[in-house]
């Protein structure tokens, strides 16, 4: 029976490329205009229902414990444990800001989604200094029309499944205080089990999420940025300890 359930992930897996492949592709003419002539609120629109798209035929159902108190129009660095390619998704649909994500320049280079992708969001090559530095000036920009920046400050997904939350990296923090933008983090506690990023595991059923409150930093310089980093590993680490299920897999 093992070799049934692993075809039908593998099927299943397929079937999620083209749930979020297909949108993207038909309506890749629009969302092109969209981008170009910078309207904001359609895109955004697109995102959302493209999230919810997605979890809704990959048979999934949202959980969604909301804490924060979120001023609508106050950009927002958001961020959050990073364990599975939902974690995007259920971003999109619980975050309803414009929202731009800081990632990988590697996913730029897919078809049709990697255009739209290097469009919308501010990309990093984590090997280069230089990249690393231009996505300063990259956020700036996005700030300035509105939108939250979305960072996963682990800085990608580990290779090793039984870390609970790996380290965080300074760049969000320094990011926030430098901008005096208020840190938003957000709890997925079951992406990793219901999709992870191996293939032969996974399954539909409820995606739990929590958005904890909001961590202010008007007040905060640079010289609290490893303190600021720290309390926000510890709110999201400690989410996950408590929770039995986010540690099984």
């Amino acid at each position: 029976m093992k070799w049934l359930k692993n075809f039908l992930r593998i099927l299943w897996r397929i079937w999620f490329i083209i749930v979020a492949g297909v949108p993207v592709i038909l309506l890749s003419p629009l969302i092109f205009l969209v981008i170009t002539f910078d309207m904001q609120k359609a895109f955004t629109w697109f995102k959302h229902v493209w999230g919810a798209w997605i979890l809704f035929w990959m048979g999934f159902r949202l959980k969604l414990d909301n804490q924060a108190d979120i001023d609508p129009k106050q950009s927002h660095i958001v961020i959050g444990n990073h364990t599975s390619m939902l974690d995007i998704m259920v971003f999109f649909k619980v975050f309803y800001q414009p929202l731009v994500f800081v990632g990988k320049i590697e996913l730029a280079k897919l078809p049709v989604f990697g255009f739209l992708y290097k469009k919308s969001n501010i990309l990093v090559d984590r090997k280069s200094s230089k990249s690393r530095k231009e996505v300063f000036d990259q956020v700036v920009k996005f700030i300035k029309k509105g939108n939250s920046i979305a960072v996963y400050p682990e800085g990608g997904v580990p290779d090793d499944t039984s870390i609970l939350l790996a380290p965080f990296k300074n760049g969000a923090f320094r990011m926030a205080i430098e901008h005096k933008l208020p840190i938003l983090p957000i709890v997925c506690y079951d992406n990793k089990r219901r999709f992870p990023y191996d293939i032969f595991k996974g399954s539909p059923g409820t995606l739990r999420v929590k958005i904890l409150p909001v961590i202010h930093t008007d007040q905060l310089t640079l010289d609290d940025a490893k303190e600021l980093r720290d309390l926000s590993y510890n709110l999201i680490y400690n989410e996950l300890m408590n929770d039995k299920i986010s540690k099984e897999f």
